[in-house]
């Protein structure tokens, strides 16, 4: 979907050290003179409003009942209207799916999916989404990565990441599918492939050994692996509930991608947070899932562009492309249903599936499939913020909350198109995209 956005200029005058406001404030802040707010908490737009910044966080907010002061140190987005940073909860920062994806996986080193990863990275932010949920690496690549954009070395968004996905041997995330035997060895916890009760226990440890932020989990097979299922159920109910428990025991939340009804019954069961995909969900699972306060993330966007590429021969392996014809243009219609039932849903869209930076296009997606503009813009705000555990600093603009702003020109509750071309991105104070 493309559409023709008139560009602007944004007056910035930025200080390293943070942002400026009106008489009597620290000289260390600095103002963001919106024209609208989106109240993400609401659902509504607010007037003007002006917000005051200082060390990258919100000190204040506003209604504009005067002009910045002259000497403040001031964005002017006085003819856009400001929404809190963009969160996408499911991104693969180091991959971008094509007809090559299957092959690199011999050919790529570490290295290489790091670079790969700090660009996709950079575009990611660019496009607005300053907050991200990495569902699955190799090599703690995105570990590193978030490292070094915390550090300021790279620029990207906050990452929030799981490291190695959890799987069963030849489950979906089973890294030697699809390899000739003499290469499949036998992967154990430390590569993310469990078979017990007690791997799946040692399988987290080993994600809190390396730093993840959060762990995921293959529940069912999936549509891209080189395997038979994309829908078996993966996991049994003692795996689940030893794995779960030593999530618990270390802090961590539990992202289940799943496709298959039976799958996504037993995650929710045993206490996931999420349910990644969620394609054949039913109204059993959907009512589980509200009684248990478990998320949706949908990912509708990846379901469209994997249906669209199996019909492109030779794009997918013969064993991938039936999988991907079938179960692909299946997410859109259970996110809408899943939105009617009640359930919970935050804002996804797999990107490394469909292309970094497009990651907009799932706000389009789930408006068509009857979810209100602002409460496509709640998924990606204030309901992702809620299912990282970071309602007070992400998702919001208040006080206390990361300053991270993006603005568009118009009422994207009214025209979520909108969305797609966001000439302003703010991540903790500091303009890093204006046009």
């Amino acid at each position: 979907m493309t559409r023709t956005t008139k560009r602007y200029s944004v007056t910035a005058t930025i200080i390293a050290s943070g942002l400026l406001s009106f008489a009597g404030i620290s000289q260390a802040q600095t103002v963001i003179d919106c024209g609208r707010v989106f109240d993400a908490a609401n659902g509504s737009l607010m007037g003007r409003h002006h917000i005051t910044v200082a060390d990258g966080k919100i000190t204040g907010i506003s209604a504009a009942n005067a002009q910045p002061d002259n000497a403040a140190n001031t964005v002017d987005l006085s003819h856009l209207t400001c929404l809190p940073g963009l969160i996408d909860m499911h991104v693969h920062l180091e991959n971008q799916l094509s007809p090559r994806s299957y092959i690199e996986k011999f050919e790529l080193n570490p290295a290489d999916l790091a670079l790969r990863a700090a660009a996709n990275a950079k575009t990611t932010l660019n496009a607005g989404f300053t907050t991200v949920r990495n569902l699955g690496d190799s090599d703690n690549v995105t570990i590193a990565l978030r490292k070094a954009v915390d550090a300021g070395l790279v620029p990207g968004p906050r990452i929030f990441t799981a490291g190695k996905t959890i799987a069963t041997t030849g489950g979906h995330g089973d890294p030697t599918n699809g390899r000739r035997v003499e290469l499949m060895g036998d992967p154990g916890p430390r590569n993310g492939v469990v078979n017990s009760p007690s791997d799946a226990a040692k399988a987290v440890r080993q994600r809190y050994k390396d730093g993840a932020d959060v762990i995921k989990i293959t529940a069912t097979g999936g549509v891209l692996s080189t395997a038979k299922s994309g829908v078996n159920p993966q996991f049994r109910d003692d795996e689940l509930a030893a794995l779960i428990a030593t999530a618990n025991d270390y802090g961590f939340k539990v992202a289940a991608h799943a496709h298959g009804a039976e799958g996504m019954a037993r995650a929710v069961r045993a206490g996931v947070a999420s349910i990644e995909h969620g394609t054949l969900m039913d109204k059993a699972v959907m009512k589980l899932m509200v009684k248990n306060g478990t998320y949706l993330v949908p990912t509708v966007l990846a379901g469209e562009w994997v249906a669209q590429k199996a019909a492109i021969d030779g794009f997918f392996p013969d064993i991938v492309r039936p999988k991907a014809a079938a179960i692909g243009p299946q997410i859109q219609q259970t996110a809408g249903d899943a939105y009617r039932f009640g359930v919970k849903m935050a804002f996804g869209t797999d990107s490394g599936v469909s292309a970094h930076g497009d990651n907009a296009q799932e706000f389009t997606l789930l408006v068509e499939a009857g979810v209100p503009a602002a409460e496509a813009l709640r998924m990606a705000t204030v309901h992702a913020a809620d299912l990282l555990g970071e309602n007070d600093h992400l998702g919001i603009l208040a006080e206390g909350a990361w300053a991270d702003v993006v603005a568009v020109d118009g009422d994207p509750t009214q025209d979520i198109s909108l969305m797609l071309d966001i000439p302003v991105v703010i991540k903790g104070g500091k303009v890093v995209k204006k046009s």
